[in-house]
Parts: C-alpha cells; sequence; structure tokens
C-alpha cells in the first residue's frame, strides 16, 4: 500500500485522507441512521397507550426528550400540548427542524469529498503528464524508465480518485435518500399525535 501511494506522488496522500475520512463518516452514518434509533416502531403506540390509560408523566416525557430523533420530537410536543394544537405543532416542528439537522450532520462533508476527489486524481494526472513531457523535452523519447514513472503516477492518482469519489456518491445519495424515508416518518407519526391530542375527540392530557 505504501508503495502504492509513493508511485502516485504527492497526491496520493490527500486522496487518502479523503477516503479514510470518507469510510468514517459512512460507518457513523451507518450506525446513526438506524430507523430503531431514530424512528421506533413502537414508540407512537406506546405513547398512545400512555396517554389513554392515564399514565403519562412528566418522567417519562423528559426520559424521551434526552433521546434523539422522534422521541424527542413527541416529547416537545406533549410538554406543550395544554397550550393548544398551535402552540403544540409549533413546538413540534421546532423540535423537528433541530432532529433534522442533526440526521444531516457530516453530509455536506461526504459530498464534498465525492466532488473533489476526482479533481484531486486529475490534478494528480496533470501534474504526472507535466513530468513526462518534462522527460521528452530533457532526455528525448528513450528513457523509457523516467517515462514510466510519469505516466504511472498521472494514471494512479486518476485511479485513485475515482476510487475515493463513486463509494462517496453512492452513500451520500443512499443517505440522503434514507434521511428523507426518516422524515417522512417521522411527520406522519407526531401528525398522529398532533391529532390524536386536538383532534376532533379530545385525549387524555399529560399528566402532572
Amino acid at each position: 500500500m505504501l508503495a502504492f501511494i509513493q508511485t502516485g506522488g504527492f497526491f496520493m496522500w490527500p486522496l487518502m485522507a479523503c477516503s479514510i475520512l470518507a469510510l468514517a463518516i459512512i460507518l457513523e452514518r451507518f450506525w446513526t441512521l438506524r430507523k430503531s434509533a431514530v424512528a421506533p416502531n413502537g414508540l407512537l403506540s406506546d405513547v398512545m397507550a400512555r396517554l389513554r390509560d392515564d399514565r403519562m408523566t412528566l418522567e417519562y416525557i423528559r426520559t424521551m426528550q434526552a433521546k434523539t430523533g422522534l422521541a424527542s420530537i413527541f416529547a416537545a410536543g406533549l410538554l406543550n400540548s395544554k397550550h393548544g394544537r398551535g402552540a403544540m405543532k409549533e413546538s413540534v416542528q421546532e423540535a423537528a427542524s433541530h432532529v433534522i439537522h442533526e440526521l444531516e450532520r457530516f453530509m455536506n462533508t461526504l459530498g464534498t469529498i465525492a466532488a473533489i476527489s476526482p479533481l484531486l486524481g486529475l490534478l494528480g494526472t496533470v501534474v504526472g503528464m507535466i513530468k513526462v513531457f518534462s522527460v521528452l523535452m530533457e532526455s528525448g523519447a528513450g528513457n523509457t524508465a523516467l517515462l514510466a514513472g510519469g505516466i504511472s503516477e498521472a494514471l494512479l492518482t486518476t485511479a485513485a480518485g475515482l476510487g475515493v469519489a463513486i463509494p462517496a456518491l453512492i452513500f451520500h445519495r443512499f443517505f440522503s435518500r434514507k434521511i428523507d424515508e426518516l422524515v417522512v416518518t417521522m411527520e406522519q407519526q407526531s401528525t398522529k399525535l398532533v391529532d390524536a391530542l386536538h383532534g376532533d375527540r379530545d385525549k387524555t392530557g399529560v399528566a402532572q
């Protein structure tokens, strides 16, 4: 691996750094964007059951507030449910904006890596070809070793740039789609909770 980097020249080092950073972001996003952590399937039914049985307590709401994702949105809504539908909906939207911001963390960085990696590879290619033409000007076409070194550097940086950019772009699109799906799920669940508390049929409030 070290010989591969050295053969590729200087621009292989920033490409290697980009690949390590992209891998770290991908692993972190896989862990953070788990549906079971962001929008658990049984959360709404549990909240509704507690409201129906008058078992909703401030302690339970504070526990949800300390969590991430849908639980924190529900907590914000429940804490403001006594102030009417408008206040509850506004608090839910405010909490949701913070949750979405957290879901989108590092996505710009991953997209940037996908964008700049081919450019770094292209820059390495240009530098490698400049070396090739410099050798041609100084030594002619007979110095095949130096010519091969410049061409090899040009090809390696191009391949490395694409090798970093393609997975980064794929996972950026994958995670963006996953975030969209999670946001839709959270919106639907939050709307159901607001409607349950302030719909046509008024439900039990929060027990302090």
